[in-house]
């Protein structure tokens, strides 16, 4: 994973680039490299390196005039070059040069043949090509200058001041100037009335495993972030499996307010299940209050969800790094995919939860997508999302609403995953784990954290300040002083109008509180769920 940026332009300053590139450096520790192409367009790169170590520096020439920057992992490389591109010279092993062999090959026609997740420019001569894969797992944002350049920047803190309208850059689409936007993922599980497919938890189960193998693709050390709920766990006990007999020692780890947190005490339990080498972070709340603006800055969201949930994986992300680990399995996306968030057993209807689903995925890459990119990114850790697999999400969201509703199975989240690995025979976690009840991870590490935080940011901001949130932030104007809070750190940090409208915020659906804390809802528990809870 990396940092991009590209100016495509007349009269671009390459120092200025080279200086606005590095306000993206923690993406990309390793080293930079930037290209100026004979029309004077820049190319930038700020590089984490994770495959080929050696020769994968960027920004990348195809066989002719073609350069290219790159952000993200492309899964199938070796099957494209061993195929499609099997008559091209590579200058590199890496993964990422593919992409620009492709565009020579087939023009603006490739998107969609690429497995992974990325943000690209490839620029030829006048031409060029930028593509955001198909989630929206890594971010990506555009804008032009009072000179009309446009700019392309992994990071919004690239541009922001430089460009006098910009934007975040939709998934799935890619963009050229003959074409302007043209989506290039349109699967048919967008439609909600194409879900008719009958639960295969055999199907479901092997498409999960090939996905997580797929995200052992590294030469470097590989770790798992395991919160000890059932996503994270799900992923941890696959690839545990998965290196089994490959020498490689699989690392885990969690974090906590303190021992007694709930995730850290189911973590403990699947981490010894696996037989992991397992590291606990601590955080306290005054040490989470203290980062809060460096935070705002690194994720560029005032959203509450994201922040809550950010802070303790900012701290996990700069333990992890510190002992050496450069890329990571985490389990994002699980619950838009299942239908997860407690909220969603107070659906209506099939058809109203299979909608909700579909939404929930198309707006991941301002959820928890931006959330788990930025937070482990800003100290250069890859995280890598096998829930988010292309394969894998025709499989899950093309199967029938009635299979995945919560409220079939007496309050059972995510159900029919927790059902296709219940293989009592060779099982992949304990049965306490499989069966936990949903803690959405900034409930996980201690219930203190949000109640505390709460209470802090309602001490900054007075009664008039909320009285007069609509006519100082007239776009999403906050509705509670913790959001105003937010709101400060981020105007501070991008004071754009077009900066306050990239964010979305996070709200639950179908609950009378709507605050994002899945204990606002009413089917919250705290003992944590039991097997029997389900009438099997």
């Amino acid at each position: 994973m990396c940092g991009i940026l590209a100016v495509i332009g007349k009269d671009i300053e390459a120092e200025k680039i080279s200086s606005l590139s590095k306000r993206m450096s923690h993406r990309g520790p390793d080293e930079s490299g930037l290209k100026i192409t004979e029309e004077g367009y820049v190319l930038s790169h700020e590089r984490l390196s994770i495959v080929d170590l050696t020769t994968g520096i960027q920004p990348i020439q195809g066989t002719r005039s073609a350069w290219m920057v790159h952000n993200g992992e492309i899964y199938n490389h070796v099957a494209l070059r061993n195929n499609e591109l099997k008559d091209h010279t590579f200058r590199t092993t890496g993964d990422s040069e593919v992409i620009v062999h492709l565009y020579e090959k087939y023009g603006y026609d490739f998107v969609d043949m690429l497995d992974g997740v990325f943000s690209f420019v490839v620029i030829d001569g006048d031409d060029f090509i930028v593509g955001r894969d198909p989630i929206g797992v890594k971010p990506l944002y555009y804008g032009t200058d009072d000179s009309g350049a446009m700019w392309f920047a992994s990071e919004m803190k690239a541009l922001a001041d430089h460009c006098v309208e910009f934007s975040a850059f939709p998934p799935g689409h890619y963009y050229t100037p003959a074409t302007g936007f043209v989506r290039f993922y349109k699967p048919e599980w967008f439609e909600s009335e194409k879900a008719i497919q009958p639960a295969d938890l055999t199907k479901l189960r092997e498409s999960l495993i090939e996905a997580t193998r797929k995200r052992l693709m590294a030469d470097v050390p590989l770790g798992v972030l395991l919160s000890g709920g059932l996503d994270s766990s799900l992923t941890s006990s696959i690839a545990a499996r998965l290196i089994k007999d490959s020498g490689q020692k699989l690392h885990s780890f969690s974090i906590g307010l303190d021992a007694d947190a709930p995730d850290l005490k189911a973590a403990r339990k699947v981490a010894e299940f696996l037989g992991t080498e397992h590291s606990e972070v601590y955080f306290t709340v005054e040490e989470g209050i203290e980062i809060l603006s460096q935070l705002v800055w690194h994720l560029e969201t005032y959203d509450v969800t994201s922040i809550r949930a950010s802070t303790p994986m900012y701290f996990l992300s700069k333990a992890i790094a510190e002992k050496g680990i450069k890329v990571v399995l985490s389990g994002e996306g699980a619950d838009e995919v299942f239908g997860g968030y407690l909220y969603f057993k107070n659906a209506p209807s099939p058809e109203e939860f299979q909608k909700e689903t579909i939404r929930r995925v198309q707006r991941l890459a301002t959820a928890d997508c931006l959330r788990a990119d930025k937070s482990t990114m800003a100290h250069g850790l890859e995280a890598r999302v096998p829930f988010l697999d292309k394969a894998f999400l025709k499989t899950a969201m093309e199967m029938v609403p009635e299979e995945k509703m919560a409220s079939t199975y007496d309050g059972v989240e995510k159900y029919i995953l927790r059902k296709a690995f219940d293989t009592p025979e060779q099982p992949f976690l304990p049965e306490e784990v499989l069966w936990r009840q949903k803690e959405q991870f900034s409930d996980g590490v201690g219930y203190n954290w949000i109640d505390q935080l709460i209470e802090y940011a309602s001490r900054q901001v007075s009664d008039v300040q909320m009285e007069t949130a609509a006519s100082k932030f007239p776009v999403n104007t906050p509705a509670t002083k913790e959001a105003y809070f937010y709101r400060e750190l981020f105007h501070k940090h991008f004071p754009q109008d077009s900066a306050a409208k990239t964010v979305k915020r996070w709200i639950p659906k179908w609950q009378k509180d709507l605050d994002p804390s899945g204990r606002a809802n009413e089917t919250h528990v705290a003992p944590g769920m039991k097997k029997e809870m389900a009438k099997l």
